[in-house]
């Protein structure tokens, strides 16, 4: 017998943190932390395909332009597209002079060797050593004792600190990570960083880095913070110590651990832009730092033009954002429900300049970063069905059903693929016209007589098919349905409707209705959309529409 595999009590509680004082709580963010992108590091290694030295030079180049001061460019000593990457950026001159390079290495003697030639001719960088620390890595993975996890660590400053006098030209700061921190116990997390920094010997005046990762998420963000609020009280030389965070998504919590820490104690955040990682990913930092700014908080960072962000994000991860991920989606300031509508419409039209901004449903001004409530979304071959569907909502009045959504953005992302470049609503409109609405049908109706006996309908209809002229009659539940019959015994097909929607396009007598159906045949989909002021021809002629997909389909491979 099966045995149903979900089942909870295979799992235990993540225990509470010992800090019944705790501060954080009572504390407020008043202003930003300390930024890190790691979208050319944590980001890219958890890509499908790498990003190409172009993607990582335009990906550099945003993250510049955005305001990053700290970036981590890479795993040199992991691969050599890596290390060849960060040999581009020193040696063809693209780190500005008020921004710092960030490396990662394992807390291996020869690994750190080789991350330090990657570095040569640097002016300034960031070297970051890590090894994990947790009770299932040293149990299960390294299996060794704590004494063994300190060596590791210990063995790996005391390599970083002799490469760097190796190289005295560059301005070096030493960052270590306890990975895995979560899952370590905190007084050994603080045992095993004090033992690095013994080495190190940090100052106030030349502080090192310790960053105190989430790299799985393991239980409520209010456990971190009181993780990291344990740790910041009892480490040594605290005033010689830039308390860093790196949080995962694996329990969508990220961005408020990563806000609970900086309470907790935390000067440094790193992430990515838009929350690319392993797994579930890690801290958006857009979202962190819009957060900040929506508090009235200056966030260090340029996030004015978000479109153009996400655009150039997609491009080089190749991964689609949510239409309603927080501030950077499609849809985030786009209202479809009327009433939504109707408030934000009587705020703004009372909104003043220069006043707080107090606008229902908006928490944030959406001109502030290039966008408005009612934008006409900016598609191109990465917009997802979300924006194709609200152009033609928002300006053709079209309510295209979820499944239509899907297939049209296919072929709109074709097309711009083609392009390569953005298209607009008109083109948009255009498109979808010639595809379903004035499309080439090889099944049309030459005339049609409906008979309503005892609650079924008797359709008797000629139609031309494929140029010849054939009288078709059937039963049904409905009209639609007495069609499909009768054209299912006329010409010998075999489908069924699968999707059906309609709509009013527009209000009044005069409107037209839009229809949307979708049938299946042999495990193959066809859509057909009409309009027509009598809702009885939008429905046949939409079916129509879809019939003339598969008979062609048909005829080609027959």
């Amino acid at each position: 017998m099966n045995k149903n595999r979900f089942d909870h009590r295979k799992y235990k509680p993540f225990q509470q943190i010992d800090i019944s004082d705790r501060t954080w709580p009572a504390n407020v963010i008043k202003e930003a932390p300390t930024w890190c992108s790691v979208d050319l590091r944590d980001g890219n290694q958890a890509l499908i395909e790498p990003m190409s030295v172009s993607q990582k030079k335009k990906m550099f180049s945003l993250l510049v332009e955005v305001g990053f001061k700290e970036i981590e460019v890479g795993f040199p000593a992991a691969s050599q597209p890596d290390f060849d990457f960060v040999r581009s950026l020193i040696d063809e001159n693209r780190i500005p002079d008020d921004v710092t390079i960030q490396v990662l290495t394992q807390a291996r003697a020869e690994l750190i060797q080789r991350t330090f030639e990657s570095l040569k001719g640097a002016t300034k960088a960031i070297l970051h050593v890590y090894n994990s620390t947790s009770i299932v890595q040293r149990e299960k993975v390294f299996r060794t004792d704590k004494a063994g996890i300190i060596e590791i660590a210990v063995n790996g400053a005391k390599e970083v600190k002799k490469c760097a006098a190796l190289q005295g030209e560059t301005e070096w700061t030493f960052e270590y990570s306890p990975e895995s921190f979560t899952g370590t116990e905190v007084d050994f997390a603080v045992e095993v960083c004090d033992a690095v920094n013994e080495v190190w010997q940090p100052t106030p005046e030349k502080p090192s880095i310790i960053n105190l990762p989430s790299t799985v998420e393991m239980a409520t963000p209010n456990i971190y913070a009181d993780q990291v609020e344990w740790f910041c009280r009892n480490i040594k030389n605290r005033d010689s110590v830039i308390i860093s965070l790196h949080t995962h998504n694996d329990r969508a919590c990220a961005v408020a651990a990563a806000e609970l820490a900086v309470m907790g104690g935390a000067q440094r955040v790193e992430g990515t832009l838009l929350g690319n990682g392993e797994r579930t990913g890690n801290m958006d930092i857009v979202v962190m730092a819009m957060n900040l700014y929506s508090q009235g908080i200056d966030p260090k960072l340029d996030l004015h033009d978000m479109d153009r962000i996400v655009s150039i994000v997609r491009e080089c991860t190749q991964i689609d954002v949510h239409p309603r991920q927080a501030y950077s989606g499609d849809l985030v300031f786009t209202a479809f429900s009327g009433s939504h509508q109707d408030a934000i419409k009587k705020c703004l039209d009372v909104y003043e300049e220069g006043t707080p901004w107090e606008i229902a449903y908006l928490p944030i001004d959406p001109r502030d970063i290039g966008r408005t409530y009612q934008d006409v979304i900016r598609v191109n071959s990465q917009s997802g069905k979300g924006g194709v569907a609200y152009v033609l909502a928002s300006k053709f009045g079209f309510q295209l059903p979820r499944w239509l959504q899907i297939e049209f953005s296919r072929v709109v992302q074709k097309v711009t693929e083609e392009l390569g470049g953005e298209i607009n609503p008109d083109e948009i409109w255009k498109l979808f016209n010639s595809h379903y609405l004035n499309n080439e049908k090889v099944i049309s109706l030459e005339n049609f007589t409906i008979e309503k006996q005892e609650g079924r309908e008797t359709f008797k209809a000629n139609i031309e098919y494929f140029g010849k002229d054939i009288a078709i009659s059937g039963e049904g539940d409905g009209v639609l349905d007495a069609f499909v019959e009768a054209l299912k015994k006329a010409i010998n097909i075999d489908f069924e409707i699968m999707e059906y929607g309609e709509h009013a396009l527009g209000q009044g007598a005069d409107a037209e209705a839009a229809t949307y159906i979708q049938i299946r045949c042999e495990g193959r989909r066809y859509s057909g959309v009409a309009i027509s002021k009598d809702i009885i021809a939008s429905s046949l002629n939409a079916f129509m529409g879809a019939a003339s997909q598969l008979l062609q389909e048909q005829q080609a491979a027959a």
